[in-house]
């Protein structure tokens, strides 16, 4: 496909990069200079510098040869702009925005993003992202990352494997008789930060990262079964109240009915605000990062911490701080961290602060937009290790050549590995002998560089 880019941030950046090694034609328009040269010397892409909002410059683009545009710059409103530009004068057909602003997002005003007002096919907002995924994690405790896949029917598991993980050494095919009613498949892991896709005789090891589709309604006996037996976290302490703190509490609420909420909010107005919205939840004017205003938040019975400011600095401090209260108060050192973390090199501090989980905005709004980029039946996307693999779900139609076929006999290559099907509304983790039909949803792993192989094989139609 031909794709238009613009905003040369690490959003757009991670998808040129993405998108171009999955053989798509891919342009990147922003106003800095510095981040075009950086986007040309290091991606296989066409860069532009010039304002996307300018006719003359999307021209420049080949905009009216493009299938897309996507819009991530720092601006929600030139995103919109650029979708109207993109749609009025060049028509292309699909037309992505992040967008940033509550107000734009509040549903009394959805009529607006229709071809006749504002022409956005897909509005990618990163703090509800960001807030989704948070509840995800907290919903799999022991789980570092929890992805829905089938109406909800399918999960994949990232699942840390530590030393007292009772699946160590044992071979991949002699867990079905260790676990005979445990519906899941384990994909592959990252080992020595390389992703490695298991074969029958492979085993896991401590300190690996394991990638497992489930049933979802097996989610606790599966996290068992790998040595993780943590409690859902009731008693949530958020600092900072800004658009994510907010959306995660407000979320919580509505799912969790046993939740205990408190925020901590320096700005006052913003809590006052964020006080009149949210109906359980406690709300603290003061700064996270006072010892004193996290006595008052009791933080020694809080059982999970979750630093959301919008400084990394800030974040990492409050890490800090909950680490030294564990120390003093030997009842609470299995307190759970979180923290958002926007530059990247932060992750390398995670260990040496004893922080539990990262969150990196940049990678959920990026497996986000992945979602619609992809052709015709292909619904969820999920990224590991930076976009080298993909967990897709896609719906085979009748000109699949998959249907009929069993699994053994289906070619299909080392890079794809199929994890569980949905068929009639049931899970099935698919043997060798499992045959495919038609509607089947099917989520599996792919390499980046199979996407246009795996379109083929379920002949996917084009946007």
């Amino acid at each position: 496909m031909n794709i238009i880019i613009c905003g040369a941030g690490r959003v757009g950046f991670t998808i040129a990069k993405l998108l171009s090694e999955q053989n798509h034609s891919i342009t990147v328009i922003d106003q800095s200079s510095e981040d075009i040269q950086k986007i040309n010397d290091s991606l296989d892409v066409k860069g532009i510098v010039g304002k996307a909002t300018y006719p003359s410059i999307l021209e420049k683009a080949d905009a009216s040869e493009a299938d897309m545009i996507i819009a991530v710059t720092k601006n929600d409103e030139i995103n919109m702009l650029i979708c109207q530009i993109a749609y009025t004068v060049f028509k292309i057909s699909k037309k992505i925005a992040r967008i940033r602003s509550q107000d734009y997002l509040n549903p009394r005003f959805s009529k607006v993003y229709s071809k006749d007002n504002l022409p956005i096919d897909v509005i990618i907002s990163p703090e509800l992202e960001i807030a989704k995924s948070i509840q995800r994690k907290l919903e799999a405790p022991g789980a570092l990352d929890n992805i829905p896949f089938a109406d909800n029917k399918i999960r994949l598991l990232e699942i840390s494997i530590e030393k007292n993980c009772p699946l160590i050494k044992i071979k991949l095919n002699e867990l079905t008789k260790k676990f005979p009613k445990l519906e899941a498949h384990i994909l592959g892991v990252i080992r020595k930060e390389k992703f490695i896709i298991l074969k029958k005789n492979d085993v896991i090891e401590e300190n690996d990262k394991a990638y497992v589709i489930i049933n979802s309604i097996q989610m606790q006996q599966t996290l068992t079964a790998f040595g993780h037996n943590e409690k859902i976290s009731n008693k949530l302490l958020i600092i900072g109240g800004g658009n994510i703190g907010f959306n995660l509490a407000k979320n919580i609420e509505k799912t969790f009915d046993d939740a205990r909420i408190k925020i901590i909010e320096k700005d006052k107005s913003r809590a006052e605000h964020i006080a009149k919205e949210l109906n359980n939840s406690i709300i603290i004017n003061g700064n996270g990062l006072d010892e004193d205003v996290l006595t008052e938040a009791n933080l020694n019975e809080v059982e999970t911490v979750l630093a959301l400011t919008n400084d990394d600095e800030d974040n990492l401090m409050v890490s800090v701080l909950v680490e030294k209260f564990a120390k003093d108060d030997k009842n609470n050192d299995d307190k759970r961290t979180m923290a958002l973390i926007n530059k990247p090199n932060y992750s390398l501090l995670q260990n040496s602060l004893k922080i539990d989980d990262l969150i990196d905005p940049r990678m959920n709004t990026v497996s986000s937009i992945l979602k619609h980029i992809h052709k015709g039946t292909i619904e969820t996307a999920y990224t590991i290790l930076n976009g080298e693999y993909e967990l897709i779900e896609a719906e085979i139609i009748e000109t699949s050549e998959l249907i009929n076929k069993e699994l053994k006999n289906s070619n299909l290559p080392e890079e794809i590995r199929i994890g569980a099907v949905l068929r009639d509304d049931k899970v099935v983790i698919p043997r060798s002998n499992f045959v495919f039909q038609k509607d089947d949803r099917v989520v599996f792993l792919a390499k980046k560089d199979s996407i246009s192989v795996v379109e083929n094989i379920f002949r996917i139609s084009s946007i």
